[in-house]
């Protein structure tokens, strides 16, 4: 194993983009909540701005720019090389990628031409920006030391369909600091909600997600069109499918009660300006904005896909229906608009699931270790030793 490494451990944190997305957002959390006594960061990132930026810019990590247009020329072949030289001359004991295009740019330029131990990134099931990029990535897991799942839904298919040894696999959640469970009082959400142009007496359908196709929001506007005109929908992001989505909600005759927020930074939970979360994705890795919604204190309806079953516990937590389930899920919105009471122990039960499994606290230190683990490991000793007590 080795003697215990020198501190700060250095930590090249590799990311695409600063752009507001679940792995984005999980990856600066994460660095703004390590401890810099402990891990020295460097983030590698390959387009150079975005709205993330600031955050990393403020916590005054050194941050450096590797520009590729593409994953296949000559240009992107020496802009590896130039990676190679600083991961080396920087002193990188950990190299940490988050997404598929750094999983495949930067694991195999510093697992050969470093020392760093690679820390690959897996946080999404099957969805990918090209279907090429997918059987590209299968190949540069060959050159992780061990690869992280943010849920156990994305470990087993790391482990099962993909043919990861388990011994490479570690897991590891998306997580939430103490300012998700504040909540601001009640004159404030009631104006904030009128601010979106909601009644006072709207039951009000939430969903935090990116405005794409896999996101399925179209199945949230079909079952509003059987619920009756109490029922609001408010979609807070943006994104390709907007103006398809707008489309879709005129055309059912709902236009005026779906609510288009766009893009919304705020370190105020969202969620706690609805009555209910919904998430209705057709794939999902593990979404951050489930375990916001409950640490809110709201009931969660979601569709049972990927790393959402490990989280929402039907007839706890929330309650899962079927993909593309539009009766189901206007069953249940129903059934939570009839039943307040319902709607608070859901939400009760919620805020416990997510403070004693997916703060903070406990999944940093959980990270931290196997930082402080990889930077022990050296070629020579045995993988076992590394992962012992890693992963579930």
């Amino acid at each position: 194993m080795g003697s215990k490494p020198a501190l700060p451990i250095r930590i090249a944190y590799c990311i695409d983009s600063f752009g507001v997305g679940g792995t984005e957002l999980n990856a600066v959390r994460t660095a703004e909540a390590l401890d810099a006594k402990r891990f020295e960061l460097c983030v590698i990132h390959l387009q150079k701005d975005g709205p993330l930026r600031s955050r990393y810019k403020q916590l005054g990590v050194r941050m450096e720019y590797f520009p590729i247009q593409n994953l296949y020329s000559i240009g992107t072949a020496l802009q590896g090389v130039r990676l190679a030289r600083f991961l080396h001359c920087w002193g990188a004991d950990v190299v940490q990628t988050h997404d598929i295009y750094t999983n495949i740019f930067v694991a195999p330029w510093a697992r050969l031409f470093t020392r760093a131990k690679i820390l690959a990134g897996r946080r999404w099931l099957y969805e990918a920006p090209r279907p090429g990029l997918v059987k590209i990535n299968r190949w540069s897991n060959l050159f992780a030391h061990r690869i992280l799942a943010n849920s156990k839904g994305v470990a087993d298919l790391l482990s099962g369909e993909e043919k990861v040894p388990s011994r490479k696999i570690v897991e590891v959640s998306n997580f939430l600091d103490e300012s998700a469970f504040e909540r601001i009082d009640e004159n404030a959400r009631s104006e904030q909600r009128r601010t979106w142009g909601l009644p006072d007496d709207a039951f009000v359908v939430g969903c935090v997600a990116r405005l794409s196709p896999v996101k399925n929001h179209g199945m949230l506007l079909r079952a509003l069109a059987n619920l009756s005109s109490r029922f609001h929908v408010v979609l807070i992001g943006d994104g390709p499918s907007r103006i398809e989505l707008e489309h879709l909600a005129t055309s059912l005759g709902i236009s005026s009660r779906v609510h288009f927020i766009g893009e919304v930074l705020s370190k105020i939970n969202l969620h706690q300006f609805f009555d209910v979360s919904a998430l209705c994705s057709n794939s999902e890795g593990f979404p951050n904005t489930v375990i916001e919604a409950m640490a809110a204190g709201r009931p969660v309806v979601a569709t049972a896909v990927g790393g959402v079953v490990d989280v929402v516990k039907s007839n706890s937590t929330g309650i899962l229906v079927p993909p593309d389930g539009v009766k189901q899920l206007a069953e249940t919105l129903q059934q939570f608009e009839a039943d307040p009471l319902l709607c608070a122990r859901f939400g009760e039960t919620g805020q416990a699931v997510v403070r004693e499994g997916f703060h903070q606290n406990i999944v940093i230190e959980k990270l931290s270790a196997i930082y402080e683990r990889l930077a022990m490991f050296h070629p020579a000793s045995s993988h076992n030793h590394l992962v012992k007590g890693d992963h579930a």
